[in-house]
């Protein structure tokens, strides 16, 4: 019994750290990006993403600093989910938008640390 729960502690544990959050920066021209965003949202798009198996954040936000890029926060459970999604029809959707919109990404990729170390914990507010 005690080999199950250790094999299943190490399995969610692993899977916990596999999380993937990718950060796309969608820039365009005379409000294009946000276009596009607001048109992910409108067409069902985005509630779809965010109903498959995997997924655990698809949030676009609006930069303060320039008004013509949108950031997408997209978070997957693993790259197998990551992989799935690539191959659903949404991909097709989405390119054919950000063709619609002539928007330029930029495209980063970070998976969990989960540690703080002391010297910046003082400056979490909770």
């Amino acid at each position: 019994m005690f080999s199950i729960l250790a094999l299943a502690a190490s399995v969610f544990a692993e899977s916990a750290m596999s999380n993937i959050t990718v950060n796309l920066r969608y820039t365009g021209k005379n409000g294009a990006a946000k276009k596009f965003a607001e048109e992910m949202v409108s067409s069902g798009t985005v509630a779809k993403i965010r109903a498959e198996k995997g997924n655990i954040r698809y949030e676009y936000f609006q930069s303060l600093d320039d008004p013509e890029t949108i950031l997408l926060i997209d978070a997957w459970e693993s790259q197998a989910a990551i992989d799935v999604h690539h191959a659903s029809p949404m991909m097709k959707t989405i390119a054919k938008l950000r063709d619609k919109y002539d928007l330029k990404m930029t495209v980063e990729r970070y998976t969990p640390d989960n540690t703080m170390p002391k010297t910046d914990e003082k400056f979490i507010r909770k």
